[in-house]
């Protein structure tokens, strides 16, 4: 059985483009990070997230993908800052009693923003538990984009 740590599984993630460059300077700013290659043609361009790589790709179907981000918060008014439309505002979705889908003690906050292409990207961040009025009950998640919340088991 596969160490869940492991990113081995997952190789790449494709994202449709329309306009390449546009799309390449959007990434480099969201990611903070170049390119690591751009092939155009074809239209191709790709970053190596912790060893998985974003394809930009202006054949590839469109998909919602989320990115790990410092602070979600921050990067989001980063992001306002430069225009970016906000689809979804920064809210902590999940509050993780242990380490099985996120770091144990931690908070997880997520935020939406419409990219250059028109796709959605989700960005998460994680941030030491800070007990707050408004705060999730222990194993609820809020989904943000549509402001409920569920409970899992």
């Amino acid at each position: 059985m596969m160490d869940k740590s492991d990113n081995g599984v997952v190789v790449q993630v494709a994202q449709r483009v329309e306009n390449l460059r546009r799309a390449v300077v959007f990434y480099q700013r969201l990611l903070g990070q170049p390119a690591d290659a751009v092939f155009d043609p074809p239209g191709l361009a790709f970053f190596v997230l912790d060893g998985v790589r974003l394809l930009l790709d202006r054949e590839a179907s469109s998909s919602l993908v989320y990115l790990r981000v410092d602070d979600v918060r921050t990067r989001v008014a980063e992001l306002r800052a430069d225009g970016v439309v906000i689809e979804g505002e920064p809210a902590v979705i999940y509050q993780h009693e242990d380490a099985t889908l996120g770091p144990a003690g931690s908070d997880e906050w997520m935020a939406f923003v419409r990219d250059s292409e028109g796709n959605t990207v989700g960005l998460v961040s994680h941030t030491a538990r800070v007990p707050a009025p408004g705060h999730l009950p222990a194993g609820a998640w809020r989904v943000p984009a549509l402001g409920r919340l569920a409970t899992g088991a």
